[in-house]
């Protein structure tokens, strides 16, 4: 039997709403020699994927139904396995063809020289890479790399870099598809410009293995290499270790829970599903945290009869963890709350917070002055000695154990300072200015996404451009790498903000209250912290570092550089920071947490 012109894979996971579109669209081409296998990744709405198929009635299209999810390189390669035409090209289950699709892409290929044919888009995508549903290519012997190498949005770095080996690419010159945007495209899971990321990503596809992961937004992480460490060690539960739900989200410092699993208690996991990227949920990738079932999450709580409720820890978290709340009033709950109430106004979920914190057997908080903000707005509602402080994103101890670096200072004299993520209150004047003293800033993994986080895209490439020997940018840096690559700097940025609530608590702003979750990480590295001071305010970061002796603080650009020049002769704040890094580790205080879960277990 001759084989058809072209294979025609369909990737489709939880897209069963759209793949009769995309089937009807490949039904329509004007060319008929095809094969079609429909590839179904672990669809949660597998049955309506195959009925979907079935309706059809057309013998060219197969069905291959997978599980579980294992990712996009792994489908394809089982979808080329299963095929056999000369010419593959991809219809994803969301997207759609017109009707000369398959024939212009085709009649690229009368030159033997072309590898990989592309159509236009109706719509531009708007990245590097070309889109599966506009490309088809010879079949070589290359394949996608699969998930256990790397999740990345990146086209190219998956499969059509690899095929630029063994051909030119030809344009067909013709508007031939349509790429559908909508929320549950697999790259928007992954990019931060589209409210995804990594944690995202984790979520919708229930990646139960660490990940090496890649976004055009935000840059690279390995979580295999990262995580190895906690991976490799086990951890032997307690004859009287507790039960412990974790509920929520973990943001940038999840590790840390390992410290209960060291002290010998047995930790499970359940998630909210409206997370960021940048917000950990499960299954978490240091392992050694049992996941519940989060599509019968109810049943699976009353199974698992936990002793306490640990609930955190953003604003995201919120709605989910006063769910849980509410469905066990009788288990007893801890609300582990950082950032902010003023966001959950925004929302108009401040009712919901409320009943959270009131309600809860135990709140603690992130600063001493977001406990008395609390207090104040819930005065007469809630009982003032469940409020404790304990900030909820400190990193784990294991991350310090590691070299220092040389100071960049020592080899030229001059300053270097670093901003680690959003660059919040800097902006290329000020960087500018900064420049002409002589004082060196080096931002670390800048991500492009809406609102505040990716402001700086609109002034970074002027600073950079205006000041190259003294404005630095740099990829992410783990939390693996914190004491080595961070303590080559002679102090690192906290927010630059003005604060204006004179004093009065009920005038404070979220940075007022916040303490920052680059503060721990520049510890860490045996950094002082350069603070804008505000006389006169209520700043929860301010009074830290003052107590502390951590804290370089200005007003001016010149007051920055007077107070680094002052730090590079004496280096008092490196001293102290090194001094106190310890306590601004998560593990330091473990043992009072742990005090406060055994108060309240029944």
């Amino acid at each position: 039997m001759t084989a058809p012109r072209v294979s025609v894979l369909v990737p489709v996971h939880d897209q069963s709403a759209f793949l009769p579109r995309a089937l009807d669209s490949l039904l329509g081409q004007q060319l008929a020699d095809w094969e079609a296998l429909v590839v179904d990744d672990g669809s949660p709405d597998a049955e309506a994927v195959a009925a979907c198929v079935a309706a059809l009635g057309d013998r060219r299209i197969g069905l291959l139904r997978r599980p579980a999810n294992r990712g996009l390189g792994s489908t394809l390669n089982a979808g080329l396995d299963a095929t056999a035409a000369p010419i593959v090209a991809v219809l994803p289950a969301d997207d759609v063809w017109f009707a000369d699709h398959l024939s212009r892409l085709l009649d690229c290929f009368g030159d033997p020289a072309v590898v990989l044919a592309r159509s236009g888009l109706s719509e531009p995508a708007d990245t590097p890479y070309d889109q599966l549903v506009q490309v088809a290519h010879r079949r070589t012997a290359d394949r996608w790399t699969e998930r256990a190498e790397l999740e990345t949005d990146d086209l190219d770095r998956l499969f059509w870099a690899r095929l630029a080996a063994h051909g030119r690419t030809a344009d067909t010159g013709r508007v031939t598809c349509s790429w559908t945007h909508h929320p549950g495209q697999r790259s928007r899971a992954i990019r931060e410009s589209f409210d995804g990321g990594l944690n995202v990503f984790r979520s919708r596809y229930r990646v139960a293995e660490p990940l090496r992961f890649a976004s055009t937004d935000s840059g690279e992480v390995d979580e295999v290499a990262r995580y190895a460490r906690f991976r490799d060690t086990s951890y032997l539960p307690s004859p009287d270790g507790l039960d412990v739900l974790v509920v929520g989200e973990l943001a940038f410092n999840p590790e840390r829970v390992l410290a209960l699993a060291e002290r010998g208690h047995r930790l499970s996991g359940l998630w909210t599903a409206d997370g960021l990227g940048d917000a950990t949920v499960g299954p978490l990738p240091f392992g050694h945290v049992r996941d519940l079932d989060r599509d019968r999450w109810e049943q699976a709580v009353r199974d698992l009869r936990p002793d306490v409720v640990w609930a955190q820890l953003n604003w995201r978290a919120v709605p989910f963890a006063r769910a849980v709340q509410a469905a066990f009033p009788e288990l007893p709950f801890v609300w582990h709350f950082k950032e902010s109430p003023q966001r959950s106004i925004v929302r108009g979920e401040w009712p919901v917070l409320a009943d959270l914190v009131t309600r809860a057997d135990a709140c603690l908080l992130a600063t001493e002055e977001e406990r008395d903000w609390f207090a104040a707005a819930l005065r007469g509602r809630v009982d003032l000695t469940r409020l404790g402080v304990l900030d909820g994103d400190l990193p784990k101890q294991e991350w310090l154990d590691a070299p220092y670096g040389a100071k960049l200072s020592d080899t030229d004299g001059e300053p270097h300072t670093v901003v680690l993520g959003r660059p919040s209150g800097l902006d290329a004047p000020w960087l500018l200015e900064l420049a002409r003293r002589k004082v060196h800033t080096h931002l670390y993994g800048q991500v492009r996404a809406p609102g505040p986080k990716g402001a700086w895209t609109t002034w970074l490439d002027e600073a950079l451009a205006a000041a190259p020997g003294h404005v630095h940018r740099h990829p992410s840096v783990g939390p693996e790498q914190w004491v080595s690559e961070l303590s080559r700097y002679d102090a690192g940025w906290l927010h630059r903000f003005d604060s204006d609530n004179g004093g009065e608590l009920r005038r404070a702003r979220w940075d007022d209250l916040n303490s920052p979750a680059r503060l721990p990480v520049l510890l860490a590295a045996g950094l002082p912290l350069l603070q804008q001071a505000n006389p006169g305010s209520l700043v929860a970061v301010e009074r830290v570092l003052r107590t502390e002796g951590t804290g370089l603080f200005y007003r001016s650009p010149d007051d920055v550089r007077t107070v680094l020049a002052e730090e590079l002769a004496g280096r008092r704040g490196a001293a102290a920071a090194l001094a106190v890094r310890q306590g601004h580790t998560f593990d330091a205080h473990a043992d009072r947490l742990v005090e406060l879960f055994r108060s309240l277990a029944r």
